[in-house]
């Protein structure tokens, strides 16, 4: 059965993998439907059996601890975004001639005939900001949104849930597009690319592919990074609409169909009238929250997606005035005796972190947790100036060390070598150690958290708290 020509989803069995939150939407979407489903977990904690026991009170078939089997008659498999392309579910799906698909997918095929539109945002770092941007753009504009897709609500709820919108501020990842073959955006970016997430989609190329798919389809503007050449390529392979255009957006003087920033202006260039002479002023660079550079591009690109879809300049400027980032996102947590202290744990990758020491100078870093497969020394090389100081901490940390050893030889390292609840509070003491007045202590791990954290959010909140006790001690 070919995903795209689904009719009706009446009588068909549904494989879901997955018991997690976007698998149990998907599950309850479909069986509703009146599909005969059946969710596959290889899990069986408590946490697995109290959720599985909901969704067989709901007549939905749950399998536990075992994620490798196809269940007998399966005509689709629909799966939650983690799973790897090669697990051997999908090997098993693939012999036996079962499409396998995404829960995006489902959504986008779930879409009624007024359904509204798609604005959706990529890239390796920042998409979750730029969609929240955006989102707060749209409703400054008077139209009914919600963001939707890698964030918040599941976006099958949304689809299915009876509430009328205007326009949907999508997030997607890369797992999410690779399984979501038939999405067609009405305006789309790609913030950026860097090496991530190679362990599930095995190399740099295939995990560019997948993010580009996000421009198949696209029917206004295809937004990519002046910054980022391998965007802008993306937009280059696609297959479009006729009529849709490249709009770039850059930190710089924009050209003509760019948006950009002049003398601390964001300006348009690409919605106006005689690109080649005119620019709309959009917002203040202090409009935007925090201005740091690479927030400054994110509020860019959600500007450019705003104006493909018709938004008028004052909701630029209002939605992102209007616009609070989420925890964990380079905040300012306190200052402790002329030393500022800046929580930017979901910094979970080097290109993140890089961007988030750019915006610091000069920086006592604290870094490290588990690598997936990264290397650090393009990283240090460009950061190496901005360095007062680093207080690794983690499983990889020495791999960030040696690089550290190879290019900012001169710079004082700390190596924490202990994972107990009170690792961070030790970094956070050995920080104020080396930090001078007027230094940021900048916690951009570089790294994912699982090492010695549930997760960014607790590694962030455990920062604060320690930052919280030095200045309790310092008052």
């Amino acid at each position: 059965m070919g995903s795209r020509q689904v009719t009706s989803w009446h009588g068909k069995n549904i494989t879901v993998a997955g018991l997690g939150v976007s698998g149990i939407s998907a599950a309850r979407a479909l069986a509703g439907l009146g599909a005969s489903v059946t969710v596959v977990d290889g899990g069986d904690s408590e946490g697995h059996r109290a959720r599985a026991a909901e969704l067989e009170a709901a007549g939905i078939s749950v399998r536990l601890a075992d994620a490798t089997t196809l269940p007998e008659g399966t005509d689709l498999v629909v799966t939650s975004p983690g799973w790897k392309p090669d697990s051997p579910l999908f090997a098993a799906a693939a012999e036996a001639g079962v499409d396998v698909v995404g829960d995006v997918e489902v959504a986008w095929l779930l879409r009624g005939p007024d359904a509204a539109p798609w604005l959706a945002i990529t890239g390796t770092n920042g998409k979750t900001t730029t969609t929240q941007m955006l989102a707060s753009i749209l409703r400054a504009a008077g139209l009914k949104t919600a963001a939707v897709g890698n964030i918040g609500t599941p976006i099958i709820d949304v689809v299915t849930g009876g509430e009328a919108y205007d326009v949907l501020a999508v997030e997607l990842s890369s797992y999410q597009l690779h399984w979501a073959p038939s999405v067609r955006a009405h305006s789309a970016v790609v913030l950026n690319l860097a090496p991530d997430h190679l362990d599930w989609h095995g190399s740099m190329e295939a995990y560019a592919a997948d993010k580009g798919r996000i421009y198949e389809g696209n029917t206004v503007a295809c937004v990519y990074n002046v910054a980022d050449r391998a965007t802008e390529d993306l937009v280059v392979e696609a297959d479009v609409e006729e009529g849709c255009r490249a709009i770039g957006f850059t930190l710089g003087a924009p050209g003509p169909s760019m948006l950009g920033v002049v003398d601390g202006i964001l300006v348009d260039r690409a919605f106006v009238e005689n690109r080649q002479k005119n620019a709309q002023e959009l917002a203040q660079v202090e409009d935007v929250n925090p201005p740091a550079p690479h927030n400054i591009a994110n509020a860019l690109a959600a500007a450019a997606l705003a104006r493909a879809f018709g938004v008028e300049p004052r909701a630029v400027r209002d939605g992102l005035r209007d616009f609070r980032p989420d925890a964990h996102r380079v905040a300012h947590v306190d200052e402790v005796d002329g030393v500022t202290y800046v929580d930017d744990s979901k910094a979970t990758n080097t290109h993140a972190a890089e961007a988030s020491l750019a915006a610091f100078e000069p920086v006592v870093w604290i870094a490290g947790g588990l690598a997936k497969g990264a290397t650090f020394d393009e990283l240090v090389r460009k950061s190496a100036e901005r360095l007062r100081a680093v207080v690794l901490m983690g499983a990889d940390r020495a791999l960030i060390a040696d690089a550290l050893a190879r290019h900012a030889p001169q710079v004082p390292v700390v190596d924490l070598d202990r994972t107990d609840t009170g690792a961070m509070l030790a970094a956070v003491r050995e920080a104020a150690r080396l930090a001078e007045r007027g230094d940021t202590v900048l916690l951009a791990p570089a790294c994912a958290s699982m090492d010695m954290f549930a997760n960014y959010n607790e590694r962030g909140d455990a920062f604060a708290d320690a930052v919280r006790e030095l200045a309790a001690e310092s008052a």
